[in-house]
């Protein structure tokens, strides 16, 4: 899965960390301001909260993606030297070209964000009636956030369409690694299944699930830090009272309790979606060895064997009932958790200088970073099926090396 597609996958990953860590941690150590001797401007803290395009050509994030791009081809050259591969200029550099293209997206989210406050400020003094708010400088405002809404749609096509390619290749590396060692691979039980179904399904829901990771980190890179500087404007929370740093707070503890109690509801779905997959292979392997002879698929037999399938669909049934129950409790309460928690700020509103823009503000960035920390809560069903799609083709590849003769025909493909 990996190996036909990435340059010696453990090593890969492991150097891919460890050289992302050591970038990030170099950015916020100081890094973040050396563009001003390149000739990218001067970064300044009012650049976060640029509204419009301009967000986009600042020198602060005008130097972050030229310090990306330095990175990437630093970490891929080392890569090309140490290890070539036939696949890593779709492996190595699509990956960071994904990434880039991620952390755009996210930023435009940011953008819009900065947007809300000066937008939703003039509509509280419009309604005020104080006469202050012309047509036209909502109507500006509206255009301006035309602007950052045809970008990101622009941006969110180009996206789709690369990655689209990307995964294709990804398939197209699995299917030649495994034909190249078909000798050995075509004696398995549903092996030409598993060299179609299951890379084009792994392909398929890596696209999504993989994106989403992605997508989710960076969006908790973004907003954390602005959620850190919008708890100044929250006095304290209903029952703790004022806690350092409110709203950050509050949404960590959420998200992982919300992650931790949805983890320990599913926590058996995968084992069962796995041994769904192993019943349903057995009961179409006997129906196929009946096309062709007729002491086979014995309507005693076919029975036994639908009854096994029977038993862990219920099984199934009954496990995901009880999930959706508290996933979609939980999903309901996060709805207005972030308002629950702000009713003391509003009422106070008038005294702190907490005003309908930096509401909008905040409710968005609270939002974003809950999404993100949801991920699991989200992505549940889909990471199942990934997670057997995995166990599946991790069984088959062991008859490559000959470590797991037995593995291949218990864990039939879908």
């Amino acid at each position: 899965m990996f190996e036909s597609f990435f340059p010696k996958p453990r090593l890969f990953f492991l150097s891919a960390l460890v050289w992302t860590t050591l970038c990030v941690a170099l950015w916020y150590l100081g890094a973040d301001q050396w563009g001003q001797y390149l000739g990218f401007g001067v970064a300044k803290p009012e650049d976060d909260a640029v509204v419009g395009l301009g967000y986009f050509a600042t020198p602060t994030f005008l130097w972050f993606c030229a310090y990306y791009a330095v990175s990437v081809l630093a970490f891929g050259g080392f890569w090309m030297a140490k290890a070539p591969h036939p696949w890593q200029r779709w492996s190595v550099f699509g990956s960071a070209l994904i990434l880039l293209m991620t952390y755009f997206d996210v930023q435009v989210s940011v953008a819009i964000n900065n947007w809300r406050r000066p937008f939703f400020d003039n509509v509280q003094n419009a309604l005020t009636g104080t006469g202050e708010v012309t047509v036209e400088t909502l109507y500006h405002l509206m255009l301006v956030f035309g602007s950052i809404a045809l970008c990101a749609i622009f941006l969110f096509v180009l996206t789709r369409f690369f990655i689209s390619h990307w995964i294709f290749r990804w398939r197209t590396a699995m299917n030649g690694y495994y034909m190249d060692r078909w000798s050995k691979l075509r004696s398995i039980e549903g092996a030409a299944q598993r060299v179609q179904e299951d890379t084009m399904r792994f392909a398929s829901i890596m696209e999504g699930l993989g994106v989403s990771i992605v997508s989710a980190v960076m969006t908790l890179i973004a907003f954390l830090p602005l959620l850190w500087s919008l708890s100044s404007y929250v006095t304290e929370l209903p029952i703790v009272g004022a806690i350092p740093a409110p709203l950050f707070t509050a949404a960590i503890v959420w998200a992982v309790f919300g992650t931790g109690i949805l983890a320990f509801a599913g926590k058996k779905l995968p084992g069962l979606e796995f041994h769904n997959q192993r019943v349903e292979a057995a009961y179409r392997k006997e129906l196929v060895y009946g096309e062709d002879d007729h002491a086979r698929a014995e309507p005693v037999t076919i029975r036994e064997l639908f009854s096994h399938v029977r038993h862990n669909y219920f099984r199934l049934y009954l496990h995901y009932t009880y999930f959706n129950v508290v996933r979609s409790l939980y999903l309901q309460t996060d709805v207005v958790f972030a308002m629950i928690i702000l009713v003391p700020t509003i009422v106070a509103g008038a005294t702190i200088g907490f005003t309908f823009g930096v509401l909008q503000q905040v409710l968005t960035a609270f939002g974003q970073v809950s999404n993100s920390f949801q991920f699991l809560v989200n992505s549940w069903t889909t990471i199942v099926e990934l997670l057997s799609i995995y166990k599946r083709l991790s069984a088959f590849e062991k008859a490559i090396d000959g470590s797991g003769p037995d593995a291949a025909p218990e864990a039939a493909p879908a």
